[in-house]
């Protein structure tokens, strides 16, 4: 993309700062947003920090009728010297652009997203929250807009990034969360848009979420959409398991999201010598090393809720309680680890934080 210059402009009316116990997740936004948009004859083009609004789209855009859209999830974190602090955002970035390949949707700059981003960081940098726990989320996201009703790539995209300060995740916070093991819907198949962050992922999962909501659960474990056999991930998390000492997570095999926090938690396990391995496991292996007593923890890994603890999984009628319920040496272990990281408050020997900078740079 050609060298361009972000324009700034700054909203006239500032909403009032929601207070620590309003934040709840992804509910509540920041005054400004970033846009830029695409088409064929002046590819990426026009990049600029808005007031936060809604956007006008014709009714045949393309995003409405045949879901072209991609999206990705990230945090920035304040220090308790209230330096800014970005994590791995450059693998977000990368991701990014996988999903805009598979949705043939044209790649973005990866450092000029990320400058637009960190500027518009700075703009809000007054919404990020200073409670333990708390962060700023950050949401890019791309639609087509192309007015046309025909299947074939859009001409014309618009890339959005917005903030939303956030709280925990669940509500449980970090207490162990209750998982329905879903075994009549599939979420992906190899071959598909699984390890893509596009929205019709998000969409084909929301009857299993239903369901399971309607029973207790916090969230749905996927199982491969063949056999209805393999581990996959949970709906909103990565998802591993500690047994008889080795911790294993499904493999990425085309269907599964390449979680930078699951990236992360493979690494840091290593780092601390444990065994850690990424192949197939299927709910009867957990099931049978539940009943011999070897399943031992048993926990989540994304952006949102960082690690989260399985307290239970419900599977053929039957109630697996991991750990007695209580969250696992290991999970807790890892979350006050990639927490601290994150905010500053741990040493980070992979390098994986990015400090914004003090001052939007001058137009």
């Amino acid at each position: 993309m050609r060298e361009q210059r972000i324009q700034v402009n700054l909203s006239t009316e500032r909403k009032p700062k929601p207070q620590t116990d309003q934040l709840g997740f992804g509910k509540i936004f920041t005054d400004h947003m970033f846009v830029m948009d695409y088409t064929d004859e002046l590819g990426w083009h026009d990049p600029k920090i808005i007031p936060y609004q809604p956007l006008t789209l014709d009714p045949a855009s393309m995003i409405f009728h045949y879901g072209q859209t991609v999206f990705e999830g990230m945090k920035a974190y304040l220090t308790s010297d209230n330096r800014i602090l970005l994590f791995r955002p450059e693998r977000n970035m990368q991701r990014l652009n996988r999903s805009n390949d598979r949705l043939c949707i044209p790649r973005i700059d990866e450092e000029f997203a990320l400058e637009a981003l960190k500027q518009l960081i700075l703009v809000d940098k007054e919404w990020i929250p200073k409670a333990e726990g708390t962060s700023l989320y950050i949401r890019p996201f791309i639609v087509a807009t192309e007015p046309f009703l025909g299947v074939h790539p859009s001409s014309s995209y618009k890339f959005v990034i917005i903030l939303s300060p956030v709280g925990s995740y669940y509500k449980e916070g970090i207490q162990p969360v209750k998982i329905l093991v879903e075994n009549a819907f599939v979420r992906a198949v190899a071959g598909g848009t699984g390890e893509a962050k596009t929205a019709g992922n998000y969409a084909a999962s929301l009857k299993a979420q239903e369901t399971a909501s309607l029973k207790k659960y916090s969230q749905v474990l996927w199982l491969d959409g063949i056999e209805k056999k393999y581990i996959e991930e949970v709906g909103s998390m990565n998802v591993f398991f500690k047994i008889n000492g080795e911790i294993i997570t499904p493999e990425l095999n085309g269907s599964i999201l390449q979680g930078v926090t699951r990236d992360s938690v493979i690494q840091l396990l290593r780092h601390w010598g444990l065994t850690v391995s990424e192949r197939k496991i299927s709910m009867q292996e957990v099931y049978d090393a539940y009943h011999a007593g070897q399943l031992e923890e048993a926990f989540g890994t994304g952006t949102a809720a960082v690690i989260s603890p399985i307290g239970e999984f419900f599977w053929n009628d039957e109630q697996l309680l991991i750990h007695n319920g209580q969250t696992g040496e290991v999970a807790k272990r890892l979350y006050h680890t990639l927490t601290g990281i994150q905010n500053g408050t741990e040493p980070d020997p992979f390098n994986w934080v990015t400090e914004v900078g003090q001052e939007v740079p001058a137009k």
